[in-house]
């Protein structure tokens, strides 16, 4: 009797994981290509360690894209809904309307960073669960490729061949630890902190941008017109200045430059809208 004996197969989804396993990596070596080429930036280093007042981004802090999605939803916040404000009252639209508008931005622009915040942390923790389930998979289908791999890996980054064969082994000893391991090495993702939090992506997005929206649109409770305008421009100025000055904290640059970027950025924005709402506004009641 014939016994005929087949290797089992990876499921559908695996296979289509697995060819597109090389495209990703290759993605992924051609931005750390990038980042090789990237020069530390001019400003002091030892004064501030040695400052006791200076502390150290917490470990991790921008890694799960919670911080950048609220740095990017106040900063958002304060440029749209100011850029919105501003053109309605450049059209010179009742303080009725700025107020409906504004709250109007508030809302769909919280609402729709905090949807795309979820998604885009959603689907990219969804393709690194993905690569990590594969890896996981060939650890157990090939242990040898795998720590064979992990001692090339070991090789290029300049350990001797003997010592990294004996590291590589001594690693993947322990099934999680060899996962942890060759995550790290071979895909360059961090298992702990690095796949993100969608819902926390999300919620900090849509409240940020919601506080930040908030600025320019509260003068205009109180005040309407010329007014308005100008304490809605004076204290959303301000906002701007201190979140760039904030934004500096984490990367070490000057905090005055840093405002005054942002400030430029967001003054642009609302004096173009500005103008064009003052030329739609002339027009239709001319």
């Amino acid at each position: 009797m014939l016994v005929v004996v087949t290797e089992p197969t990876m499921p559908p989804e695996d296979l289509r994981t697995k060819s597109l396993l090389p495209e990703l990596l290759a993605t992924r070596r051609r931005l750390r290509q990038r980042s090789e080429s990237l020069v530390p930036h001019r400003g002091p280093i030892h004064e501030e360690r040695d400052d006791p007042a200076h502390e150290e981004p917490a470990a991790g802090a921008g890694k799960t894209g919670t911080l950048r999605a609220a740095i990017f939803g106040v900063n958002d916040g304060l440029v749209s809904n100011a850029a919105l404000i501003m053109g309605f009252a450049g059209a010179d639209q009742s303080r009725t309307l700025i107020l409906l508008a504004g709250i109007s931005g508030l809302l769909a622009g919280a609402f729709s960073m905090g949807a795309g915040e979820y998604v885009s942390m959603r689907v990219q923790r969804e393709v690194l669960e993905r690569m990590l389930h594969l890896e996981a998979h060939e650890l157990v289908s090939d242990p040898e490729g795998e720590l064979a791999e992990l001692a090339e890996i070991y090789e290029r980054k300049g350990v001797p061949a003997d010592m990294a064969l004996s590291l590589a082994t001594e690693l993947s000893k322990d099934p999680a630890t060899a996962l942890d391991t060759h995550a790290r090495e071979e895909l360059g993702i961090d298992p702990d902190e690095g796949l993100g939090s969608p819902r926390a992506a999300a919620i900090s997005s849509f409240i940020t941008f919601a506080l930040g929206a908030l600025v320019p649109l509260v003068p205009f409770l109180f005040f309407g017109g010329g007014v308005g305008v100008i304490a809605s421009a004076s204290i959303t100025g301000s906002a701007l200045l201190g979140v760039g000055a904030l934004t500096a904290r984490l990367t070490g640059r000057s905090p005055a430059m840093s405002g005054l970027r942002m400030l430029a950025i967001g003054a642009s924005a609302a004096v173009v809208t500005y103008l064009i709402g003052l030329a739609l506004g002339v027009s239709v009641v001319g």
